[in-house]
């Protein structure tokens, strides 16, 4: 009985920390959901920047390692 309760037992505690997070959790008003959504695009711009800043910067450093040898 001890091995079918090692394995129930982390069950039922997930199923039960999964209803209390699913209690507590909220749909967002519309002010929330704005913040987070500009927030969001904020980040990806600003990851786009970095990322084609970096690129621009490999390519030539790129070329001139290949040219070299």
């Amino acid at each position: 009985m001890d091995a079918v309760d090692s394995v129930v037992d982390p069950l039922r505690e997930f199923a039960k920390d999964s209803v209390r997070l699913v209690k507590r959790c909220h749909k967002p008003d519309r002010k929330e959901f704005t913040k987070v959504a500009a927030r969001t695009a904020i980040g990806f711009v600003v990851m786009g920047f970095v990322g084609f800043f970096v690129k621009l910067i490999f390519i030539p450093i790129n070329n001139i390692i290949v040219s070299s040898g």
